[in-house]
């Protein structure tokens, strides 16, 4: 599995620009989380790229993450990384065992919401984001009402770590493509 393999995959199948920028954050926070670990950041990096790339063929539907998950056995991607997408959603009788898996889980849902904490901010940055901030918006059930927020605590919780320092992690992680995802940024690119 190589970047090349990954980016052919994503250009045959994933089309919205809010796909992209959803693989693009989950593939940032992954390598953070790789780099933090002592674990491979490319691969990790992938995985974040592959978890949902068959969402526009499939939708929320539960077809979704088999579908890709086929796909990957086809085109040849290491049993490993079926797995990990695989275990990515509760529904799909594959449970996380490695820390990679149980990684891709905890930031698949905060990545998201991170951004749309970001995004509603004056500065619309992550420079000035904190967990504090984050945990807030949680507790406000009409703000970002798809994200669920028992998956985003269970993911902490499988991390073995605190929320808080889960949140930092996921934010420090999502920074070096802020502009990529929209936000505002006083850091380079």
């Amino acid at each position: 599995m190589n970047r090349q393999d990954v980016q052919a995959l994503l250009d045959e199948f994933v089309e919205s620009d809010v796909l992209k920028r959803h693989l693009a954050a989950v593939s940032a926070a992954m390598r953070y989380y790789a780099r933090k670990s002592g674990e491979d950041e490319e691969e990790w990096a992938l995985v974040g790229l592959l978890h949902d790339f068959d969402w526009d063929l499939v939708g929320e539907s539960k077809e979704h993450p088999f579908r890709g998950a086929g796909i990957l056995k086809e085109r040849g991607f290491p049993e490993h990384i079926v797995r990990a997408v695989l275990s990515h959603g509760d529904d799909t009788g594959v449970p996380r065992q490695s820390l990679m898996e149980k990684t891709l889980y905890a930031v698949d849902e905060l990545s998201g919401f991170v951004i749309a904490v970001a995004l509603i901010r004056p500065s619309k940055s992550l420079d000035d984001l904190e967990p504090r901030s984050v945990k807030r918006k949680m507790k406000d059930k009409g703000f970002a009402r798809a994200v669920k927020r028992e998956d985003i605590a269970r993911g902490a919780e499988e991390l073995g770590i605190d929320l808080d320092e889960h949140i930092a992690n996921v934010i420090e992680g999502l920074k070096p493509v802020a502009a990529e995802l929209g936000l505002n940024t006083s850091t380079p690119a």
